[in-house]
């Protein structure tokens, strides 16, 4: 199986190392085992030649194939968004009318962090579900308002598409690639020689916003995360989420809006899922059970969190996340 994966200048260098990583040891398992390597992996750009990533390092590429990627998979990665291409700049230009051209013929069309604003570009992902790095959601929105940018997953796939979130998501793609392919016992060996987790597929959340708490430890999004945790089964509104904090309503948006970048209803929204995520981690754990314990009352408004959050249902986060240690045995 052929997979290409393009990079530009100023490329993330993991968005591109870390995919080609997990495919070649799934090529190492193989020639190991005495088996036909299942992938042959092309690193393209326009032109071709060294093309410098962002962190000064240079890949060596090959010039973008003009044969068609049928039955492939073209990888796209990421960096800086006012580093990638685009239609301002010839090379830009060149690299999008591949990418368009390229991703419609591939089998499957991937991207990595904001590799999905190259797919955008290129006019692929329209009205299309996508994830992107979680500090790049906004800006996505606004350039491609015709995308559903999920904010939480780790990638997503709609259709032949898969897009994924920041820098070390393209690795845990690439993984479920290689589970798609070629069997999860041969992903468990991939994620074992890489000293990976293998249960990060689509649907695990990005960052924690208790772990967006902690880092404001003095600040209004701690002390309102201490007060909700024992209240995220009750109703609260956000009148008592701003007395709590000894704050005007006006003020507790203000301020939460500046520390974490949330409403304090997204702020509760986002504490109650997560509280769902750890629950049905738990061993069995009933998704009726779930809900209402984290302050979502009914499965169905549960199954609304989770697909317009993390893009899955919860049936399917509890399946692969329900039991515990890093690798299946």
């Amino acid at each position: 199986m052929d997979v290409w994966l393009l990079v530009f200048p100023d490329f993330l260098l993991l968005d591109a190392t870390g995919p080609v990583q997990v495919f070649s040891s799934a090529n190492d398992e193989a020639r190991d085992a005495g088996r036909v390597l299942p992938y042959r992996i092309h690193l393209v750009a326009v032109g071709g030649g060294v093309v410098t990533s962002s962190s000064g390092v240079g890949l060596l590429s090959a010039p973008l194939p003009s044969l068609s990627l049928d039955g492939a998979t073209l990888i796209v990665s990421g960096g800086r968004v006012e580093a990638l291409p685009s239609d301002a700049h010839p090379r830009g230009r060149a690299t999008l009318e591949w990418v368009a051209n390229a991703g419609a013929a591939a089998a499957r069309c991937c991207s990595v962090c904001t590799g999905s604003f190259i797919l955008a570009r290129a006019g692929l992902l329209d009205g299309r579900r996508v994830v992107t790095h979680w500090a790049d959601v906004r800006a996505l929105r606004s350039e491609h308002p015709s995308l559903l940018v999920l904010v939480d997953a780790l990638h997503v796939r709609d259709g032949k598409f898969r897009t994924s979130a920041g820098i070390s998501a393209g690795m845990d793609l690439a993984l479920s690639l290689i589970e798609e392919d070629l069997g999860r016992e041969a992903a468990l060996a991939v994620a074992k020689r890489m000293v990976m987790f293998l249960k990060r597929p689509g649907g695990q959340r990005q960052f924690s916003s208790e772990l967006l708490a902690q880092s404001q430890h003095q600040g209004v999004s701690a002390q309102l995360t201490t007060w909700l945790r024992s209240r995220l089964a009750q109703q609260v509104d956000v009148s008592q989420m701003a007395n709590a904090c000894v704050l005007s309503v006006r003020s507790l948006y203000r301020k939460l809006k500046q520390e974490v970048g949330f409403t304090p209803a997204q702020f509760l929204a986002r504490l109650r899922l997560e509280v769902a995520c750890v629950l049905l981690e738990q061993p069995g754990m009933m998704v009726k059970q779930a809900a209402r314990q984290s302050g979502h009352g009914t499965e169905y408004n549960l199954r609304r969190a989770f697909t317009s959050q993390l893009g899955v249902l919860p049936s399917e986060y509890q399946s692969r996340f329900a039991c515990t240690g890093a690798f299946e045995e």
